[in-house]
């Protein structure tokens, strides 16, 4: 069957959370859960046809509604952070909860990776889907507007997990949704991700003060750690990156974006041939390394979540971008569509 549906669990609130499976006839398959929009589950092939689970995940429910990582989550109404957890919009100011520090992350504690969405089993020639619909409410975490989104996971026969976002507002609003899986090429009882090999299509980052809170300052990454415009290994020059804890956690702005989909990042592990490209709609991507992983979470099969266990590509709006005018704009009003594509494409390469 290229779509099966079971319950995953029952929320702490009493709301039942179902599981959706897409598979195709080439072995691969992904699950995802109404909870949060989580993909929980995505398995893939290496280069010799061996199947393993190539996302971080957890078990049981329980541990998806506990503040967490936001592992496999669809996360906003904003993701990432919003500096002070304030913005003034068309003259009204604004004040979300905080919920990292001083600021505001990814939507707010009960941000769309926390809420239970509806789900309907789309029907396609091509590919099994099932399309997540949210009511967010005016006033739902600090934000205006009432917004209707959409979010549609799609696996196709050629190993494409395509991810559209779609969003309505009655109220101008600020909407900026992603995509949250941890990738793990080799699988996620392998290690971590710092032979995996990346290449972005981005030669600028954003500078920030700490994580996800950007100066504005737009810089060259030519002759520093973050530069990844040639295949790279992830761990070449983890050491020399800036913070508390070596690690990449940066937003990189995407070469010449169009607003139709291209290529931002591919990733490449060499023992078993899986490559990963991304392509996004979006003109901004986020890497980050897991760096904040510190084996207490216990994971699927009983796997302890390790630092650098797995590594996101993120792509959307540039953190913090309702401050900072010269970034795209996070602003969404009514009568405006907000439309956001991402595909995870997972392929292989032959040994060297």
């Amino acid at each position: 069957m290229p779509l099966e549906k079971d319950l995953f669990g029952t929320t702490a609130d009493g709301l039942a959370v179902e599981r959706y499976t897409l598979r195709n006839a080439r072995g691969a398959s992904v699950r995802v859960i109404t909870y949060g929009a989580t993909v929980t589950e995505l398995v893939m092939p290496d280069r010799d046809g061996k199947l393993a689970d190539l996302v971080l995940g957890f078990d049981a429910l329980s541990q998806y509604e506990q503040r967490g990582p936001y592992l496999g989550a669809t996360v906003g109404r904003v993701a990432f952070r919003i500096a002070g957890g304030e913005f003034t919009l068309d003259g009204k100011h604004y004040q979300l909860p905080l919920n990292d520090g001083a600021h505001h992350l990814h939507g707010g504690p009960r941000g769309f990776s926390h809420a239970v969405w509806r789900a309907e089993p789309l029907s396609t020639d091509k590919s099994p889907a099932v399309r997540f619909t949210h009511e967010s409410p005016d006033g739902d975490q600090g934000y205006p507007g009432t917004l209707d989104v959409a979010v549609t996971y799609a696996l196709t026969e050629e190993n494409d997990l395509r991810i559209d976002m779609v969003a309505t507002t009655d109220q101008p609003t600020l909407i900026n949704l992603t995509h949250h899986s941890y990738f793990n090429l080799g699988g996620i009882d392998s290690g971590d991700v710092l032979g995996h090999v990346l290449q972005l299509n981005a030669d600028r980052w954003i500078v920030g003060v700490e994580p996800d809170s950007p100066t504005g300052d737009i810089v060259a990454v030519q002759g520093t750690p973050y530069d990844f415009c040639q295949p790279t290994r992830i761990g070449d020059r983890i050491a020399q990156t800036a913070g508390a804890i070596p690690g990449y956690d940066l937003c990189y702005l995407l070469n010449q974006p169009t607003g139709e989909l291209m290529s931002a990042a591919t990733v490449d592990e060499p023992t078993t041939g899986r490559r990963l490209q991304v392509l996004t709609t979006e003109p901004a991507i986020v890497f980050y390394t897991a760096n904040y992983l510190d084996g207490t979470l216990r994971g699927k099969g009983g796997e302890m979540c390790q630092k650098h266990a797995g590594l996101c590509l993120e792509t959307g709006r540039p953190p913090d971008a309702v401050h900072h005018p010269e970034f795209p704009s996070t602003v969404l009003r009514p009568g405006e569509t907000y439309r956001h594509q991402c595909v995870y494409r997972f392929t292989t390469t032959k040994a060297s």
